[in-house]
């Protein structure tokens, strides 16, 4: 009996092949190339299941082209490259990867608020660049971790594991916005306490951003929210490129109106705002809050497990909608 066809659109780990091979005829693109929207479409034609990356958009338009299409598994917590009204419309499931990237994303997030207040890549690219000659009192004199106020925009579970590591490690002040307040429980296990976006952004030392994206986040940090943080404070987004507005970011850190940034995400990556690569008080890392090596291969496992369970059991793991199955 004839295996049913898949596509693994970009390249992953090869026992993850080996294990979605047990099951379908993979058509999987190990050299890596990042395919145009016709190309995507193209390489779909008689596929009943694909597993994705953040780089595959997944429309109405290549849904038309590709009736016969019944998953499509991100290998991401993210998924606004899917248009998940017209998949379920189309009777195409969507999955994702939640869970196994929480606490080594909230390990980064950790690490990019460390690195931004405490000025590491300006003091390196100082060392570098050959300029250390002497001591001097305030040579990247940074602020303050331990002991500050840490703001959290979006408190899922990773924002939780940040509220947790802020808390408990370092003995920060909590406070936390987010569409709805946690429950007195959770409140407790991460010592957070809820105030108002404006209240969050005019008082804390460090605002760190865990938002997932839609149009409803687009730009939650703007000009305008820019203004009312402290010119001490500093911003870190883990989310998703689009959460910040980066020209407007670009434009206050060039005029000291904020002291740093550490920025993991950017609108229309892996391009950036070029106006970022002028300003020293910025931290810049590629997309990478959730790469180790055992995250990456549980998130791989998991979207593989998703198609899997779906074409094979009729339901997957860990699904974004319901649509009606197809034959």
């Amino acid at each position: 009996m004839k295996k049913p066809a898949i596509l693994v659109a970009r390249a992953i780990f090869p026992e993850t092949l080996a294990h979605l091979s047990q099951h379908f005829e993979v058509d999987s693109n190990q050299a890596d190339d990042v395919l145009s929207a016709a190309e995507l479409t193209q390489r779909l034609q008689g596929k009943v299941g694909a597993l994705t990356t953040g780089s595959e958009r997944i429309d109405s338009a290549l849904l038309q082209a590709n009736p016969q299409l019944k998953i499509v598994a991100n290998m991401a917590v993210g998924f606004n490259n899917f248009d998940v009204p017209a998949m379920t419309a189309a009777g195409v499931l969507a999955s994702n990867t939640p869970d196994v990237l929480t606490e080594t994303t909230a390990d980064f997030g950790f690490a990019l608020v460390m690195a931004t207040a405490r000025r590491v890549t300006e003091s390196e690219h100082f060392l570098r660049a050959g300029k250390w000659t002497k001591w001097s009192y305030d040579m990247f004199a940074g602020a303050e971790v331990h002991g500050s106020t840490m703001g959290i925009i979006g408190m899922g579970r990773i924002g939780q594991g940040i509220a947790r590591r802020g808390a408990l490690g370092f003995g920060m002040k909590v406070i936390y916005h987010n569409r709805s307040q946690l429950s007195p429980q959770l409140e407790a296990e991460c010592k957070a306490s809820y105030v108002s976006k404006e209240e969050l952004l005019k008082t804390a030392d460090h605002v760190v951003l865990v938002v997932p994206y839609s149009a409803e986040s687009h730009h939650t940090i703007g000009a305008k929210e820019l203004g009312l943080m402290k010119p001490t404070a500093t911003l870190v987004n883990i989310a998703r490129g689009g959460i910040v507005d980066d020209a407007a970011l670009a434009k206050a850190l060039a005029a000291r109106q904020i002291a740093a940034a550490g920025l993991d995400v950017f609108e229309g990556e892996p391009a950036l705002n070029p106006e970022l690569l002028k300003v020293p008080n910025v931290v810049l890392t590629p997309h990478i809050a959730s790469s180790t090596i055992q995250t990456r291969l549980a998130m791989a496992q998991l979207a593989a497990d998703n198609l899997i369970a779906y074409l094979t059991k009729g339901s997957a793991l860990t699904p974004l909608n319901q649509p009606q199955a197809k034959a």
